[in-house]
């Protein structure tokens, strides 16, 4: 800056290291391949999620456990000696402990307890895994639904109430009573009364995403429901529903062992972890092992489906991958 004879400050242009503005700057020829290559990343959710997973040593290691257990279910039938319907009149052959021939021993009508327990976690398992499937599908698709469409909220609403103030067991009895107990009636039963957790969560997160900008955005460019529903809100829920998978699979599982302890689940012409553990509260104190094995497996299922879907929860969340 210098002075005049005015007194009046007027600015002259000052380079860097003495040189003058046009030689400070100069434009830079543009490459399409340069510019791809600085916007490229090898990020990938998925595979973020994998990565994240495997860090978890324990959860790896219980889900390979399950699944060494899931497929032993097939094998154990074949490998044992006798099959789990087969009965033993004599009754030498009741309350046979452990030993080489009856590898879990015998029940209380003489038949082989390891086909009887392998045959009834194979039962569980499924029924456990399409129960979980079945209750997910639906409650999302209600849940998405229901926190979006605010036309529905006070129909779903009062929905909710009635059916979750009534408790479960009033309906699976009555379900049993009048139509039957097998196993796709189980399956559909447990469906139809337990999505509502699931339906109310995803309800809960979805009026959180529903007003942002981009939904807002979206909506006033004349975007379809369903796809703002798939695109916009459903990713951000992929961790809460991949938890509420995993935790549902043990929650199931636990249900109709209390519906069959009760009398309440599968026949009795088919085995599952609920029915022999009901058969085994009366010869507990004489025969314990009747109640150990089915309550280990049980057990073993819980534990192992808590620690992988906190774990794959978790693995999900973007905020994760860093």
């Amino acid at each position: 800056m210098t002075k005049d004879n005015n007194l009046k400050l007027t600015p002259v242009p000052v380079g860097v290291n003495g040189l003058d503005e046009k030689q400070l700057f100069s434009f830079v020829e543009y490459r399409a391949e340069a510019a791809e290559e600085t916007g490229y990343s090898e990020y990938s959710y998925w595979k973020s999620v994998w990565q994240n997973f495997l860090k978890k040593k324990a959860a790896v290691f219980m889900s390979c456990v399950f699944i060494l257990l899931f497929v032993f279910t097939f094998i154990a039938g074949p490998i044992g000696n006798y099959q789990y319907s087969e009965l033993r009149p004599d009754k030498t052959q009741m309350f046979i402990k452990p030993n080489d021939q009856f590898w879990f021993g015998t029940d209380n009508l003489g038949r082989d307890y390891w086909s009887q327990v392998w045959y009834a976690t194979q039962t569980s398992i499924k029924l456990s895994i399409l129960v979980a499937l079945g209750e997910l599908v639906l409650g999302v698709v209600i849940g998405l639904v229901w926190g979006y469409v605010r036309k529905l909220d006070r129909f779903f609403t009062e929905l909710y109430n009635i059916l979750t103030n009534v408790p479960t067991i009033i309906y699976m009895t009555l379900v049993a009573l009048m139509i039957g107990q097998s196993f796709w009636i189980l399956v559909g039963t447990l469906i139809l009364f337990g999505w509502m957790g699931a339906a109310r969560h995803v309800r809960n997160l979805v009026l959180i995403y529903r007003d942002r900008e981009y939904n807002l955005a979206s909506r006033c460019l004349g975007t379809p429901m369903s796809r703002i529903l798939m695109r916009n809100i459903l990713p951000y829920l992929t961790s809460v529903i991949i938890l509420r998978l995993a935790l549902s699979i043990p929650s199931a599982i636990g249900f109709e062992t209390t519906l069959s302890y009760l009398g309440l689940g599968l026949g009795l012409d088919t085995p599952s972890l609920g029915i022999l553990l009901r058969n085994a509260r009366n010869y507990f104190l004489d025969f314990p092992y009747l109640l150990l094995f089915p309550a280990v497996i049980v057990s073993l299922i819980t534990i192992t489906f808590y620690l992988v879907g906190n774990a794959f929860a978790d693995a999900c969340d973007p905020r994760n991958h860093v």
